[in-house]
């Protein structure tokens, strides 16, 4: 029964987190409660699992937030690529613009209670009664948290849906624009507020504050991808380059030998590329390793470094 619930319990706990590892901790966590647990008690064990693992995840939210707060340069969410389980339900906008970057790292601005409420409510469809009992709140009070998550995330544009065809040409797209050597490529392809953010954890070097407007991000990414063996040294080697959809958008994946060293997942909206994430801290890209060994991943892209 326990298992049957695991990739539902994953893909929550991976919205509250934005940490894949963070997350299957949680569910482990989960699971060693409920096999100490009465279960013959348990008159509803999908509430039941869902109520523990949240309950976790809003413990752990308290102390990683207070981890991030001496996190060294800025924090993105940890990447996972399309047809892992922890990504979750996407048959609906709500459902995937839930699990994307851009909206991941919106969600810290939010208190644990607001992100609990939001991602049972937007991504898996609880009803406000069901997320009152989990969170022992009132009905009205869920209702009152759930307005106050949305108007919080209100700002952000809404995506545009790919499938890997569409993310490898738009993928193509870009690289060819930040490898041309002209920045006016580059901002064509961006929004006017277009914002660049890199997460190295202090292993891998990455700018400390986010890089915002066109101009400015294009420029930062042309110099990003000139080449230079100083800045493969920095990620274990020279890269071969793919495209691949993560979050639920299209994505440049650096590997190097059997290791995934970076993810650069594009926010495209219909106004453009409105931002550009790059995931580099190896300790945030094992799981992407793993599925990424596991899995097919097509051709390379022509290295026209």
């Amino acid at each position: 029964m326990f298992e049957a619930a695991r990739p539902r319990l994953e893909a929550i706990a991976y919205r509250l987190l934005g940490s894949a590892n963070d997350a299957e901790d949680a569910v482990q966590d989960t699971f060693l409660r409920w096999q100490a647990a009465d279960r013959e008690s348990i008159e509803a064990p999908e509430a039941w699992l869902t109520k523990v693992l949240t309950n976790i995840c809003l413990n752990r939210l308290t102390s990683a937030r207070a981890r991030r707060e001496t996190y060294v340069g800025q924090w993105l969410p940890e990447p996972v690529l399309a047809g892992d389980r922890m990504l979750g339900p996407s048959e609906t906008v709500e459902q995937r613009e839930s699990v994307s970057i851009a909206v991941l790292t919106l969600m810290e601005r939010l208190s644990a209670r607001e992100r609990v409420v939001y991602v049972l409510r937007e991504a898996f469809g609880y009803s406000h009664g069901e997320i009152a009992e989990v969170l022992d709140l009132t009905e009205p009070n869920c209702q009152q948290i759930y307005r106050r998550a949305k108007q919080h995330l209100a700002a952000g544009r809404r995506r545009v849906p790919v499938d890997a065809a569409a993310a490898r040409k738009i993928v193509e797209e870009f690289l060819a624009a930040a490898l041309s050597g002209r920045t006016d490529s580059l901002v064509r392809l961006l929004t006017d507020d277009a914002i660049s953010i890199g997460d190295g954890g202090g292993v891998v070097f990455s700018l400390p504050r986010p890089v915002t407007g066109a101009l400015r991000v294009a420029r930062f990414l042309r110099g990003l991808f000139e080449p230079s063996e100083a800045k493969w040294e920095m990620i274990g080697g020279r890269p071969t380059l793919f495209a691949a959809v993560a979050n639920g958008v299209p994505a440049l994946v650096l590997v190097v030998g059997d290791r995934v060293a970076g993810v650069v997942s594009l926010d495209v909206t219909e106004d453009g590329i409105a931002a550009v994430h790059a995931q580099v801290n190896p300790g945030k890209l094992e799981r992407v390793t793993r599925e990424w060994a596991a899995g097919e991943h097509g051709e390379a892209l022509p290295d026209t470094w």
